[in-house]
């Protein structure tokens, strides 16, 4: 039987869908395309399925391509309700969790993508950008702690995918000890997302210590 084919690098965006595949439950090959963000053959393996060349890539068994997260984790919350990725559409809690993923992947994850590569996007002021750029996601994460409530959980008693976000991200940029610092609540929540027995294998083997 065909499986879902999730192409990937260990530790980058990939991560977030390989989170959502193993908290579903759903069996999946993993193509490691590390070098993707160079010519080569990892490259041309990923264009061949995303013209962008991003990752996290995602092939259902039926060729159906996904390349965005959000989607990722609101198509395998449909298929698999049982996980409780999402809140169910008659659930009260639903409009929030839309609205924070969203936030996730329109607001937090772009900051990467400009602060990681500034030459790409601002030549001869890549300094500059970086600066500004890191400052706006702090500035994004301080919003976010203040907005949060008293937990356990981003939406109150049980997990959900935005829970793996901020699992996933604090790992990355400013990182976990500014998090401790800074913004204990989403500190708290990392830790106990590393925690849960569907995240914990795929976060050590993506963030080996």
């Amino acid at each position: 039987m065909a499986l879902w084919r999730l192409y990937g690098a260990r530790g980058w965006g990939s991560t977030l869908a390989e989170g959502v595949l193993a908290w579903a439950g759903v069996p999946f090959e993993f193509e490691d395309v590390e070098g993707f963000d160079t010519p080569g053959p990892e490259r041309d393996l990923l264009l061949a399925v995303n013209p962008l060349a991003r990752v996290p890539t995602l092939v259902a068994p039926g060729g159906a391509v996904l390349t965005e997260s959000a989607a990722i984790v609101l198509h395998l919350a449909e298929l698999h309700p049982e996980a409780k990725l999402a809140p169910s559409v008659a659930d009260s809690k639903r409009p929030a969790f839309l609205n924070r993923l969203i936030w996730f992947v329109s607001a937090v994850y772009p900051t990467f993508t400009y602060r990681d590569y500034p030459e790409r996007w601002a030549p001869g002021a890549a300094e500059q950008l970086t600066e500004r750029v890191d400052a706006f996601r702090l500035s994004l994460w301080h919003q976010f702690e203040e907005e949060l409530g008293n937990g356990p959980w981003i939406l109150g008693d049980e997990p959900s995918a935005l829970d793996l976000y901020v699992t996933v991200m604090s790992r990355w940029r400013p990182r976990r000890a500014w998090f401790a610092e800074h913004c204990p609540k989403l500190h708290a929540i990392a830790l106990k997302g590393e925690a849960l027995p569907q995240l914990a294998p795929v976060m050590r083997r993506n963030f080996p210590e």
